[in-house]
């Protein structure tokens, strides 16, 4: 007999759903090639595990935030294109060249020590340029535009493959307008670096909220990071570009302890819940440390036998407490969603993300990694 030596709360990653997402997006952007951002560990999916999958569905090109992420992708076989678009740090030069990646500039002082290591490693690296059009967070200002350009036309050890930037609001049809003005910023950003001889392949300003609500950002690549994994149920909530997408996340657990307390008796830290009858309590082992969120204390669900059982008293580290007193039979050892699909029932992370104030990226990505991802086909 095989003795588990695991807890039973994981989360389970359908590679299955990534690929019809993708295919679903696809089908929409057209021509636009797709850059597949899984930064954040793929958004709290496993970004080793995602890009090889849709590696296999002829992704090529990928983005990642930081350096580390990139090495990661690397290290797990990934040859492709990785653009590590949170630019890099002094120090991180030789493992840009090592790894053969792609980093965002966005000053001058980054561009001239790459160059410079390039140059002495007798290597020309390839470099994205990020522009700020309106988000004021990475980018040259749109006005330094063409002098960027020509400063970059000496760097010989650097070659600008391609243009990106970033918007904040293209999710939001009362900022249209202001979406309008970025790519048009964009557009003329891009003509002053071509004005002066660089040729760059790709021309990004879209992002998946973009790409879907706004067909003239698509220039010739997307970045889709949510998208890929269902996670624009809130982000682009109404909105009529929303396509029918999967959620690639299942979080689940098990009871794995049940007691009947009286009517009286209070629940957890601080004593928040008092039972107002008898009541059937599910201890199940999934906490904060775990990445569901202490905000969901005395008002979160988990589906449990085809019900939603509420949330009894404050989440803690290790620990989670539902009231199971209407879940007929509900024993240790059954199956408890956090997130997930059950009998026509279902918990989401946009979901969760409006009980607690956020988004649904925050809480995929705050998933830790005392989780276990479970990968099914």
């Amino acid at each position: 007999m095989t003795i588990s030596t695991n807890r039973p709360t994981e989360a389970v990653i359908d590679l299955g759903a990534l690929s019809r997402n993708l295919a679903a997006l696809r089908g929409i952007v057209a021509d636009g090639s797709i850059m597949a951002v899984v930064k954040a560990d793929a958004y709290g999916h496993g970004a080793a595990s995602c890009a090889l999958r849709l590696t296999e569905d002829n992704i090529g090109s990928f983005g990642v935030a930081i350096i580390e992420e990139a090495v990661e992708l690397r290290e797990a076989g990934i040859s492709g294109d990785i653009v590590v678009l949170g630019s890099i740090f002094h120090g991180q030069e030789e493992a840009v060249l090592r790894y053969r990646l792609e980093p965002m500039i966005c000053s001058r002082g980054t561009a001239e020590s790459l160059n410079s290591a390039a140059i002495s490693a007798g290597r020309i690296a390839d470099i994205h340029i990020k522009v700020d059009t309106g988000m004021s967070r990475l980018g040259i200002d749109t006005a330094d535009a063409a002098d960027f350009a020509a400063f970059l036309k000496g760097l010989t050890g650097l070659r600008v493959k391609g243009i990106m930037s970033h918007f904040p609001a293209a999710d939001d049809p009362k900022n249209d307008d202001f979406t309008v003005s970025q790519i048009e910023m964009f557009d003329a950003c891009c003509r002053s670096f071509t004005s002066v001889g660089h040729r760059p392949e790709i021309l990004g300003i879209a992002n998946s909220p973009g790409a879907l609500a706004h067909p003239g950002s698509r220039k010739n690549m997307v970045r889709m990071g949510g998208g890929l994994y269902g996670l624009l149920d809130d982000i682009m909530r109404g909105h009529s570009a929303l396509p029918d997408l999967e959620h690639v996340m299942t979080l689940r657990s098990e009871i794995a302890h049940i007691r009947q307390i009286d009517a009286g008796t209070t629940v957890g830290y601080g004593r928040s819940f008092t039972a107002t009858r008898s009541t059937r309590l599910a201890a199940v082992p999934i906490g904060y440390a775990d990445g569901y969120p202490r905000r969901l204390s005395n008002c979160g669900n988990a589906i449990i036998r085809g019900q939603k059982a509420p949330v009894a008293g404050i989440v803690s580290m290790d620990w989670t407490i539902f009231d199971v007193t209407e879940v007929a039979d509900a024993a240790v050892g059954d199956e408890v969603l956090l997130i997930g699909n059950s009998e026509g029932l279902s918990i989401t992370a946009a979901e969760i993300a409006g009980l607690c104030g956020t988004i649904g990226y925050e809480i995929t990505c705050g998933i830790s990694d005392r989780v276990p991802r479970r990968y099914v086909p």
